[in-house]
């Protein structure tokens, strides 16, 4: 093995591979999608279990998608060119007119959206108001996590924000 070590060529190629380290990557900037307070009891929420093997297929491909950009990204990113509705719509709270009614373990200042998925799906949930980044850690000594979606419906018939047009 030693005899190839000195080969040029091989040493050359090796070395033009770049190393990924977390403190060189964008870890940082990919969004995380967070299911601890997700909610399927409700009438038009739907569970895991009540989702088809290609409707769990194309829901997970689309988080993958959407993980890796930010929150931010998506924010701004619109469907069907520039005229088109934002992926990720945030609200100023929860909607009045809605089939949902807001899950009394979900924070009451949350600050509530929704990715668009497919057709009339959206996945609901919360993000941490841009307040509350800024203030200083607290008992655990973490800072609120702003690139994080916290899931709390899985909405297939758009039931969620009913006034938003489709």
């Amino acid at each position: 093995m030693s005899r190839h070590s000195k080969n040029p060529r091989r040493v050359s190629f090796l070395d033009s591979f770049v190393e990924i380290k977390l403190s060189n990557g964008d870890i940082r900037e990919r969004c995380r999608f967070n299911f601890s307070y997700f909610d399927d009891t409700q009438l038009h929420a739907s569970a895991f279990s009540s989702l088809s093997t290609e409707e769990m297929s194309s829901f997970f491909e689309k988080l993958r998608h959407y993980s890796k950009s930010s929150l931010n990204f998506w924010r701004n990113e619109r469907c069907g060119g520039a005229r088109g509705l934002r992926v990720l719509a945030d609200y100023d709270s929860f909607p009045e007119n809605s089939d949902f009614t807001h899950p009394k373990f979900v924070p009451i200042d949350a600050r509530w959206g929704r990715f668009r998925m497919e057709n009339f799906t959206r996945l609901v949930g919360f993000t941490i108001p841009g307040l509350l980044g800024s203030e200083a850690p607290k008992k655990d000594g973490f800072p609120f996590d702003m690139n994080t979606f916290y899931i709390v419906f899985i909405d297939l018939n758009h039931r969620f924000y009913k006034v938003e047009k489709n």
